[in-house]
């Protein structure tokens, strides 16, 4: 059985009727799906983009791998960083992490007592 025969049966109209009703379903499922899913996962892909391209010498990053360091050089499609005194790696751009020293501003933590 396939989704179209289960909607016709759980209809319980008359055929044209419950097949209309079916196509709408399908429409709006695809449109929950792009909203929910699809639309904010491009959103992001742009802002890593973004972030990759804006990368600068002196600038603290995280590698996927989970290693920090500070950006040396940046090449067209590389970065070197260094990650301990006189310790260079050179890693593609897209093996670095977006925001990863970033610490929230929006929590300032009031010492009320």
């Amino acid at each position: 059985m396939n989704l179209s025969n289960l909607l016709l049966m759980a209809g319980g109209q008359n055929g044209q009727s419950s097949s209309s009703s079916g196509i709408i379903m399908m429409v709006l499922i695809i449109v929950i799906f792009y909203f929910f899913m699809i639309r904010p996962q491009t959103k992001r892909q742009k802002e890593e983009k973004k972030f990759r391209e804006m990368l600068e010498k002196g600038q603290q990053v995280m590698t996927l791998g989970g290693i920090h360091g500070k950006v040396k050089e940046v090449k067209e499609t590389t970065v070197l960083i260094e990650i301990a005194h006189d310790v260079v790696i050179e890693i593609e751009k897209s093996a670095i992490a977006m925001n990863a020293n970033a610490k929230p501003v929006e929590k300032k933590e009031t010492t009320e007592k």
